[in-house]
């Protein structure tokens, strides 16, 4: 990780109230935004990212040079579009791309946080961009839009602030965090906690648990793919010739894949955030301050709902999605649904996913012809 990252930020006016009971003094948040608000302020939609993602939804990475994890869904003649929106992306509190988060110095000392940062939560997340979207002088957001955990933001922004939100568009998410899920994200945090170098989280920056964070994000990654996507990509096929070597080098093209998915993630991320952002997403309960029923927690909200789910995505399988869905009609909300066919497994919404540009494209004109 570079701290010389000169990302765009905002020091919040106020300390942040988090779930924990916990302040979070004055808190950073880093974010871009893309396109010109309007007079009235009402083309501004939230992009909320995923666990490994961050503010660069639009725009080359500061750090790899890549473009932004959402060109396919953000740019000129794109659903979502600077001619059109106003777009703002920031980095979650717990991150590391210029956000407060483990990484960043403590206000008493100026060393890094640690394990000093208080654990966070998604609604702590949303409540570290709603007061961005203050400070920017926004009062009602045109949509809240995420894939994974920011399908989570979404929908926690629909909860939180009910009033400020138009539409919610929820990609590839759940409603809250399943045993399966938790137990896959604490073999990544042990992987990491055992890497001798983590030093209780009081490594020295450059100096982290690589080995262990590699490790992490191989296991993680997994989840994100599907079988048949493997299968297509990778089979059994060997990484060099047509014989075993019979040892425990990568002797298997996948082997190879996910050792460099590991390694090259090292680069870009932080342990400790890691452990973080984890650790929230598997707080992650929309029903839990309602007694359980999810119902409840759209009761206040007035915005229009869709959510996408895809066939082949069993991190967060279209019965989640339906979850939600049916929850909404519940609520007396309007929703649509869309599962749609892909190989890609979980990491579809990130990728050229048929069908997928087309329903965001018509559901936000939808909401904007209704304004």
């Amino acid at each position: 990780m570079s701290p010389s990252i000169a990302h765009q930020t905002l020091r919040l006016a106020h300390d942040l109230p988090l779930d924990s009971g916990q302040l979070l003094p004055r808190p950073t948040v880093a974010y871009e935004t893309l396109g010109t608000l309007d007079a009235d302020r009402s083309n501004a939609i939230l992009i909320c990212h995923a666990l490994t993602g961050d503010q660069y939804v639009g725009t080359d990475h500061p750090l790899t040079g890549k473009p932004g994890w959402w060109t396919r869904m953000v740019g000129p003649g794109r659903p979502i579009d600077p001619a059109r929106h106003f777009i703002i992306c920031s980095n979650v509190i717990g991150g590391c791309m210029g956000s407060e988060g483990p990484a960043s110095p403590h206000p008493e000392d100026g060393k890094p946080w640690g394990l000093r940062f208080p654990v966070v939560t998604i609604a702590d997340m949303v409540r570290a961009q709603a007061g961005l979207i203050d400070a920017l002088g926004i009062d009602t957001l045109l949509a809240v839009v995420g894939g994974s955990m920011g399908g989570m933001q979404a929908l926690q922004w629909a909860t939180s602030y009910p009033q400020r939100v138009r539409s919610v568009l929820a990609i590839a998410t759940a409603a809250r965090h399943s045993a399966q899920n938790i137990a896959f994200h604490e073999v990544g945090r042990q992987a990491i906690m055992a890497d001798p170098k983590w030093k209780a989280g009081a490594y020295a920056p450059g100096n982290g648990p690589a080995n262990g964070l590699a490790v992490a994000r191989m296991a993680a990654h997994i989840t994100y793919l599907s079988e048949e996507g493997l299968t297509a990509k990778f089979g059994r096929h060997l990484q060099q010739g047509t014989e075993k070597r019979f040892g425990f080098d990568a002797d298997f093209q996948v082997e190879s894949y996910l050792r460099h998915q590991g390694m090259s993630f090292v680069d870009r991320f932080d342990a400790n955030a890691y452990l973080y952002i984890t650790r929230a997403l598997d707080y992650f309960d929309l029903a839990e301050g309602y007694g359980g029923k999810l119902a409840d927690a759209f009761a206040a909200t007035r915005a229009r709902f869709c959510v996408i789910s895809f066939d082949s995505d069993w991190l967060y399988p279209t019965a989640e999605a339906r979850r939600i869905v049916q929850a909404l009609v519940a609520a007396g909300r309007h929703a649509s649904f869309v599962e749609l066919a892909s190989p890609f497994g979980h990491d579809a919404f990130l990728l050229d996913t048929p069908g997928l540009n087309d329903v965001i494209d018509g559901f936000l004109k939808a909401v904007e012809q209704n304004a």
